[in-house]
């Protein structure tokens, strides 16, 4: 499976350039290389804080509170304590 690139001409300002150059270098990768990972970090940053702000606005709240506060339940198995060496 190929993937299919573009190209595009990027201005960068002097300071900026110099130091992608370096750090590329020291990271051992190509200045392109560096700057297409950070963009995909980038992006999956802001998707994922895209995709958590959805979730937050379809959370029924009250539901949320409903089942922190219900009464019943088990207490926690010995191995699930915190105090538990063996949970850490």
């Amino acid at each position: 499976m190929t993937t299919k690139t573009a190209t595009f001409p990027l201005r960068l300002p002097v300071s900026l350039k110099a130091a992608l150059e370096t750090i590329s270098d020291r990271d051992g990768t190509s200045m392109n290389q560096f700057l297409v990972v950070a963009a995909a970090e980038k992006i999956a940053a802001m998707q994922t804080e895209e995709f958590f702000s959805q979730r937050r606005n379809r959370a029924d709240r009250d539901a949320f509170r409903r089942i922190l506060n219900r009464q019943g339940g088990e207490d926690p198995s010995p191995e699930d304590a915190w105090d538990n060496p063996a949970s850490r």
